[in-house]
């Protein structure tokens, strides 16, 4: 029972969320979906926040996270390079996959080297409530902040003032993947979006059924995870990906096969430019 209440609830959510939905207008049904505002430039100014580290001293941080990547964030390119963000950061999980670089100030233990790190984690409450802007690092990446052998004493300090900025998301050349999450169905369908180079972070997500020509919108649920109830759903899909600043598009045609199963991950043979 317990499980069956755990597969339920993504879809329930799904569900609520499109009672709660505004209504779409028109002009947005015959645009493709597409938002006539203008795409916001993605801020590359250092900006101020604080830092602290959280798990092992040299840990790879947390497992898993509210984003929802799972295993990833413990694998390669994930590993030792996860970040838990306060929420405007996180933006009710939007910001999931985005990527910052952070430098400490304070030269006579800091280097002047930026660790990267990927919005995996929301830590509401404490340092990251009342509109702060703060990271939770890993213990591995808030030690690369040190100068040389002086990570222990980096880490003592506990909190620190840092400075961040956006930076381009880089997979070494993997691409754009999509998980189908558990308790999906030809009814309701639940997708997991993974390793976006370039911003990271998603704005609005569309597929497309086969021998079809219109796009559906997806409805973001949490994290990096959004979903469609309607139905019955025919594969292939192909899926369009819309980024959250700059408003870039991207096409998978086909990426997920007819034959699609829950907890399948099913990559595409493309990505967005490794730049912002």
């Amino acid at each position: 029972m317990a499980a069956s209440s755990r597969s339920s609830a993504p879809f329930l959510l799904c569900v609520l969320l499109l009672l709660l939905a505004p209504p779409i207008s028109a002009s947005f049904l015959f645009d493709g979906g597409k938002s006539k505002s203008a795409a916001a430039a993605v801020d590359m100014e250092w900006r101020p926040a604080t830092a602290t580290w959280y798990g092992d001293a040299e840990g790879d941080g947390s497992t898993g996270g509210a984003c929802g990547y799972g295993s990833l964030v413990d694998v390669v390119p994930m590993k030792a390079r996860v970040g838990s963000v306060s929420p405007v950061l996180f933006k009710d999980g939007e910001g999931c996959g985005a990527c910052y670089k952070v430098k400490c100030l304070d030269h006579s233990i800091c280097s002047r080297r930026a660790v990267t790190v990927i919005v995996t984690d929301e830590c509401p409450g404490g340092l990251c409530a009342f509109g702060r802007t703060h990271f939770d690092l890993s213990g591995a990446a808030f030690s690369r902040m040190a100068i040389a052998g002086a990570g222990g004493h980096l880490r003592d300090r506990g909190q620190l003032s840092v400075v961040y900025r956006r930076t381009a998301c880089k997979y070494g050349g993997k691409n754009i993947a999509f998980r189908v999450n558990e308790g999906s169905t030809n009814f309701w369908l639940s997708l997991l979006v993974e390793f976006e180079d370039g911003e990271g972070d998603i704005g609005s997500m569309q597929i497309k059924q086969a021998n079809s020509v219109e796009w559906l919108d997806m409805k973001h649920v949490w994290g990096a995870t959004w979903c469609l109830v309607r139905g019955p759903l025919v594969g292939p899909f192909s899926v369009r990906l819309t980024t959250l600043s700059a408003q870039k598009t991207l096409t998978a045609r086909d990426v997920i096969p007819g034959n699609w199963k829950p907890t399948a991950t099913y990559t595409s043979r493309l990505n967005f430019e490794a730049s912002l």
